[in-house]
């Protein structure tokens, strides 16, 4: 069975950090593209960021580059994503998803095969 575990949501305040973790089961990790993918209340999906587990690349949504870093651990089969600098625009509830093979790009929403349940992330301001 496939699973996507997130965990490390919570409240933070605004120019704050906070680290989420995705573990990961039931498929072959290196074969899969994973990403974070978020939603805001009232606003649509957004890609935010992904990492290809073959070859460690990684791509961002312009809205989070140079403050988000995704990472792998190909060991334990989890993606984390650090947040830094937060803004209150960053509150969403944060999946974790799934697209098999390789990716030059990051993938649009409708590309994953597997999504977590999520986690919540609330910025204050």
């Amino acid at each position: 069975e496939v699973q996507l575990v997130e965990s490390g949501g919570g409240l933070v305040q605004a120019g704050g950090s906070r680290r989420l973790s995705c573990a990961a089961s039931g498929f072959t990790f290196d074969d899969y593209v994973i990403g974070w993918v978020r939603q805001a209340p009232g606003k649509e999906r957004e890609v935010v960021s992904c990492i290809s587990s073959s070859d460690g690349s990684t791509y961002y949504a312009d809205s989070v580059k140079g403050r988000f870093t995704i990472s792998s651990d190909n060991a334990k089969n989890t993606v984390y994503l650090q947040m830094n600098s937060l803004k209150p625009e960053d509150t969403a509830v944060y999946y974790c998803a799934a697209n098999y093979g390789y990716t030059k790009s990051l993938p649009t929403e409708d590309e994953y095969d597997y999504w977590g349940q999520g986690t919540q992330v609330t910025v204050s301001s």
